[in-house]
């Protein structure tokens, strides 16, 4: 032995030898170490302060239950906080250093904080800082509390995420799930099976025994089993992938670390993998983690689970210490005590409660281990770090102080049932083990091995193979753990018991919750932390729960367990947002004509998921003189708009008529093939959702069209109808927005431009007149057109195959190069469809608005038909005298256009006056050449030419309440 490593350590490669950093100061290690394993070997033994008091805390386990060894991994921009020490493989170079400590982890300012300990007990924030304000004090306690610092830089990593469907699942590789795995692939109908395993290493507590399974050396069994799985087609197997939440309907979440093993420098492709699986059975051989032992000073540096110092001594070849004590309550203590002893540490005794201890202390007694029969540690000696340990009999006699540097503990297993109770699984409280173990599922779902309470391999081998073939499996019967140390409440020493290494909860902590009738576990989880802290509690709940029943005299089972929620583990928000992130995070689409469109100097601009022109200013243009130019192009001659955006949603059956009856307040029965019509949806609740031309393109096939950001939503609105509360209409609806570009060419000169592309459509005002729909060919491309207006003059939307959109632009730019046809944007759109007063959803409405405010009274009570709100807008406040109606508004005084938002109030109005309306809409109306508005205002309809004053971002203005068809109110340029 060398140091505190030794000769041993069957994943670490002693060919491989690398340097890292910790804390400022360099290190060895080796190929197949952890950052955890290399600390111990290397001597550390102070690996970071505690939450709250800022007491030294070294490693207390070996995996993700570690909740001492939280660590700030790199630095800068690949910088990643709280990472736990037991998971981080060791690389080449690789920099890490404790957190929440300062100056130093070995010489912490705030390590005061522990001498005022009996001055803030559990729960004194919430008793404390109520005055003049917890704000006041927020900055200083989330700093002297915090953890990690998150990377100030941006991540320059990437993640991706994967969707996988499979037969079976397996989580673990340990003996049982090896075992489980080769059962499951025999079955007839697995097709695909998937192995995971959190640990970079296959095999579970495999790594860390010496107890042959099933004739054969641990690892050799291991690696045979492996090779045979290996060579089946219809298996996969992931290392380094955390199986963290499981959900409704057989979806478990897994979080898979690519190359996280990996210098930075050396990392290509994505760094992590978020993956969705759908499974049609689940089996769970997720172990179990070990109980630690709550005693005066067990969180000094130097106490350690037994089965971790096993851990390191056997994978990885590091001993925890050079002369220890092992204080248990069961025999897998003494697995551990052997191992280090074959390892060369001096085991000073074995402490065990058991009046009677099991067969296992022959062995040690064999060994010259002494026994201590029938006691329990009473207190830690040391500091800094272990110098020995007082033991007593369980009565509380026969006192003894044994000399070491390493306590080991041992109180029995909890089996992890995380997994299995976010699936919906019930547990049951066995008091032989004194652990909750799996009972009912209410999923696919079956545990075995350790996480069923098995933890003897060889039986666990044989369960998991039983239960995966569908046969009846009872759990054997183990050998009870024994007593434990049970503190009297008001015992001092209770107060440095801890139970909560992370979240500095102690054995006194739930002695005052219970004081102050804090007794649902819910409760007390709340009020002392304890299971909040980043490991949730997976060595501190059950021993929780274990003092509580103490306390209140009241059974574990009784008491019951906290909720298990996912993630089981921390997961990156970084491998949860994938590559949804930047302009992934919403993708923005482009239309057909987005080159042509640049190429024209369009000013680009957001709208909805896509990204559109809004004008197309011409050299030193501002944006009003642009939109200004756009206009009167297409009210003087032509324009051209690419409207592909706009919903397109075919609904096709025998039945569609009448569905679509029932969804529009206006009428659908009675349209004619080849005709189109304006109309409402409406929500529920009667509220306008949604506007849009409909057709009828065929006797059972319609044509929805709808906003530009409501295509997918009324998609689903439709479908869910159909689905949940009409299932026997035959009726199909499809979504077909990005299947078809559409071209919208307006304006006086619109036919000329049309007919010159050539089209086997006549295009002839008493063959084709308005609001009328057309299948033909256009440019010899199959097209369908309708002639539709938003913008108040004779137009066309011409809709092609998305793929012949561009060319479609191109062709009418070319067709109207004779009439000086002009691209318009958005905007221009916008300030066209306000002159001539037609509404935009969005703008116009809002969560309140109901279609009689905006005229449409005399169509719901024209429609006998029920429709999808109807009832709603006859609801008393919908009936109002005195509701907002939508009118125009033209301004008196001369002056700019009103803001939208404005409030709109009667003439003579102050400040003190209630608001009778806003404005929704305004603009400087190009072809009126001043100001116009639209707005929802009391009673609206019935003021027609009155006189208000416009209360506009802190001055008064003037306007008159009219018609809001301020252009062409007769509609001839539209039927021209």
């Amino acid at each position: 032995m060398s140091g505190w490593r030794s000769d041993s350590g069957v994943t670490v490669d002693r060919n491989k030898p690398m340097t890292f950093r910790w804390a400022g100061k360099s290190y060895q290690g080796y190929a197949g170490d952890t950052l955890a394993s290399a600390l111990i070997a290397n001597g550390v033994a102070i690996i970071g302060r505690s939450f709250k008091y800022h007491r030294p805390r070294g490693l207390i386990a070996a995996g993700l239950e570690e909740p001492n060894g939280i660590v700030q991994l790199e630095q800068g921009a690949v910088t990643v906080p709280n990472v736990k020490a037991t998971q981080i493989e060791l690389y080449e170079g690789l920099s890490a250093a404790p957190v929440n400590a300062s100056p130093s982890v070995e010489f912490d300012l705030m390590a005061v904080n522990s001498l005022f300990k009996r001055f803030i007990p559990a729960a004194f924030y919430y008793k404390t800082f109520f005055w003049p304000s917890w704000r006041l004090f927020e900055p200083s306690i989330r700093k002297a509390a915090g953890l990690g610092t998150a990377p100030a830089e941006p991540d320059p990593d990437r993640y991706e995420q994967r969707f996988a469907h499979v037969d079976t699942l397996i989580v673990g590789s340990g003996a049982a799930g090896l075992a489980a795995a080769e059962a499951a692939a025999a079955l007839p109908g697995n097709e695909r099976i998937l192995l995971v395993e959190a640990d970079f290493e296959f095999g579970g507590g495999l790594l860390s025994s010496a107890e042959p399974v099933e004739g054969l050396a641990p690892l050799a069994w291991r690696d045979a089993a492996l090779n045979r799985l290996r060579a089946l087609p219809n298996m996969q197997i992931l290392n380094r992938t955390m199986a963290f939440g499981y959900y409704d309907h057989g979806l478990v979440a897994l979080y898979e670390r690519v190359n996280d093993h990996l210098p930075p420098e050396q990392r290509t492709g994505p760094r992590q993998r978020l993956w969705k699986v759908r499974c049609k059975k689940v089996i769970l051989a997720t172990g179990a983690f070990e109980r630690p032992v709550a005693f005066s000073g067990n969180d000094l540096p130097g106490v350690m689970l037994a089965s971790a110092a096993q851990t390191y001594a056997r994978r990885y070849g590091a001993l925890a210490g050079r002369r220890a004590v092992l204080c248990t309550n069961n025999d897998g203590a003494y697995d551990a005590a052997f191992a280090l002893h074959d390892m060369g540490c001096a085991i000073a005794a074995i402490v065990d409660s058991r009046p009677a201890p099991g067969a296992s202390a022959y062995e040690a007694r064999r060994r010259g281990i002494e026994i201590v029969p029938g006691s329990v540690p009473i207190a830690a000696k040391g500091r800094r770090a272990v110098r020995g340990i007082d033991v007593a009999a369980l009565d509380g006699g026969g006192h003894r102080s044994l000399a070491c540097d390493t306590i080991l503990t041992s109180d029995g297993w909890n089996p992890a049932v995380h997994l299995h109770s976010q699936a919906g699984g019930s547990l049951a409280y066995n008091e032989g083990l004194q652990a909750f173990l799996p009972k009912g599922t209410a999923q696919d779902a079956v545990s075995v091995g350790a996480a069923a309470g098995i933890l003897d391999t060889d039986r666990a081998i044989a369960a998991a193979r039983a239960a995966v073939r569908g046969e009846t499996v009872e759990t054997p019967v183990q050998a009870a753990v024994g007593p434990t140390r049970r503190f009297a409440d008001g015992d001092t020493r209770a107060q440095t018991a801890w139970l909560d290494f992370q979240n500095d909860v102690t054995v006194a902590d739930v002695q005052l919750a219970s004081r102050e009738n804090f007794r649902s576990v819910e409760h007390l989880k709340r009020y002392t932390t304890l299971g909040m802290a980043s490991d949730q509690g997976k060595l501190s709940n059950v021993a929780g729960i274990h003092v509580l029943s103490g306390l209140l005299s009241k059974p574990a089972p009784a008491i019951g367990t906290t909720k298990f929620r996912p993630p089981f583990d921390p997961v990156t928000i970084g491998a949860f947002a994938g590559r949804a992130v930047g302009e992934d995070l919403a993708p923005i689409a482009h239309t057909p004509s987005h080159a042509a469109q640049l190429a024209l100097g369009a000013k680009m601009e957001n709208y909805g998921s896509w990204l559109r022109p809004a004008y197309f200013p011409q050299s030193g243009e501002r944006e009003e003189q642009a939109i200004a130019r756009e206009v009167n192009a297409v009210r003087q001659s032509v324009g051209l708009f690419d409207a592909s955006t706009l919903g397109k949603i075919e609904v096709k059956g025998p039945d569609a008529a009448e569905f679509l009856q029932r969804i529009y307040v206006n009428g659908v029965r009675t349209l004619k093939v080849g005709q189109g019509r304006y109309g409402l949806m409406l929500s529920e609740h009667g509220i306008v959702y949604d506007d849009g031309v409909f057709a009828r393109i065929g006797e059972d096939h319609f044509l929805v069209g709808t906003t530009s950001g409501h295509a997918a939503a009324i998609t689903e609105t439709l479908q869910e109808w159909l689905q949940c509360e009409w299932p026997h209409l035959r009726v199909l609806v499809e979504n077909v927005t990005t299947g078809w570009a559409v071209m919208n060419v307006a304006g006086p000169r619109a036919r000329d431009v049309f007919a010159a592309v050539g089209t086997d459509i006549d295009l002839s005002p008493e063959a084709f007149p308005h609001m009328q729909y057309r299948a033909g060919t256009v440019g010899g491309v199959p097209a369908r057109v309708q002639r539709v207006s938003f913008t108040g003059e004779l137009s066309y939307e011409i809709a092609v195959p998305w793929g012949y959109g561009a060319a479609l632009w191109d062709a009418l730019m070319r067709a109207g190069r004779p009439y000086r046809i002009a691209p318009f944007g958005v905007e221009s759109l916008m300030a066209m469809r306000i002159e001539k007063g037609f509404l935009h959803v969005g703008s116009d409405t809002d969560g309140t608005t109901y279609p009689q405010d905006l005229g449409f009274g005399p169509a719901i009570a024209k429609k006998k038909d029920d429709f999808v709100g109807r009832r709603s807008t006859m609801r008393p406040d919908g009936l109002r005298e005195d509701r907002r109606q939508l009118v125009g508004l033209e301004v008196t005084d001369g002056g700019h256009p009103l803001e939208v938002g404005a409030h709109v109030l009667p003439a003579g109005a102050t400040e003190k006056h209630r608001t009778q309306g806003w404005v929704t809409s305004s603009v400087h109306s190009p072809t009126l050449d001043r100001p116009i508005a639209m707005a929802l205002v009391e009673r609206g309809r019935d003021r027609m030419g009155e006189t208000v004053r416009v209360w506009d971002l802190g001055q008064w203005r003037a306007a008159r309440i009219a018609d809001p068809r301020f252009f062409d109110p007769s509609g001839e340029r539209t039927h021209g």
